[in-house]
């Protein structure tokens, strides 16, 4: 993977709680003739946990990376803690106008994914400490004491020195929120982080999540588990057909949903 190196200096100062970390406003996001997403407006404040639902083929995954500008959209805006992107080209073939921007923003905004992307010819520990390392220059020796802190604190601490492929699913997986922590990011980046494991296994992540989520960390999650994003949830928001079909707080979204398509989803899900 290539990475753009960043400056070691002080990184900027942390929003204010509450304030948005990320804002998205009319987000279109097409491949070719098919329309992804269609307008998509959504905020994910300091310190609030939001979640993303809905069918397979929504949009769901698709605006978690627009987030991360690992997609270009075509049209809208992405803010980061107020900045907004900057962009170049036309509407259909716009890019982001300033590499050192989108590097800041992504080295902010750490994402776990559903497959764990551990690098396999690294240790648990080497995978934990490379980006600081290498992207951030910090110090390897500080990095280090912070990487092992972080494998204690997700239940894998004494993992620290095996390679991926002798750890289980959920060990790493774990070892991939390690990974995604040690960068010390504004927020946190969830793409159906339990869906690649059996149901004992993803237990291990959803406690590990469930903690995060308690010490007010800003995270938005992707999942298909609603009994979790009703735990977690600040806001949950339902995407159909590239669309916010309804959002808000969990407890409306779970128990009084407004809308039919809403209702069919939550009585097709909870049966499952």
């Amino acid at each position: 993977m290539t990475v753009d190196a960043v400056s070691p200096n002080p990184r900027p100062a942390a929003a204010e709680p509450g304030a948005p970390v990320i804002q998205i406003r009319g987000l279109h996001k097409a491949y070719g003739a098919l329309q992804v997403l269609k307008g998509v407006d959504m905020t994910a404040p300091r310190g609030h946990v939001v979640t993303l639902i809905g069918s397979s083929g929504s949009g769901k995954s698709t605006l978690l990376r627009c987030c991360n500008l690992l997609e270009n959209s075509q049209a809208g805006e992405i803010l980061f803690e107020g900045e907004p992107v900057r962009w170049t080209g036309t509407d259909s073939r716009r890019v982001p106008a300033d590499r050192a921007q989108v590097t800041r923003i992504r080295t902010n905004l750490s994402m776990v994914f559903q497959q764990f992307n551990l690098w396999s010819h690294l240790t648990i520990l080497q995978n934990v400490t490379e980006a600081p390392v290498t992207v951030l220059g910090q110090p390897r020796a500080t990095v280090e004491a912070r990487a092992r802190a972080l494998l204690d604190k997700v239940g894998i601490g004494d993992k620290a020195d095996a390679w991926p492929a002798q750890l289980s699913g959920g060990q790493q997986q774990r070892a991939a929120i390690a990974r995604a922590l040690c960068m010390e990011p504004r927020a946190l980046l969830f793409d159906e982080p339990t869906s690649a494991l059996d149901p004992e296994l993803q237990q291990e992540v959803v406690k590990v999540i469930k903690d995060l989520a308690a010490e007010a960390r800003t995270m938005i999650l992707v999942t298909h588990d609603m009994r979790l994003a009703a735990d977690l949830s600040d806001h949950v928001v339902f995407l159909h057909k590239g669309m916010v079909e309804e959002e808000g707080p969990p407890e409306q979204i779970f128990r009084a949903p407004r809308t039919d398509r809403l209702r069919q989803f939550l009585s097709a899900t909870m049966a499952a």
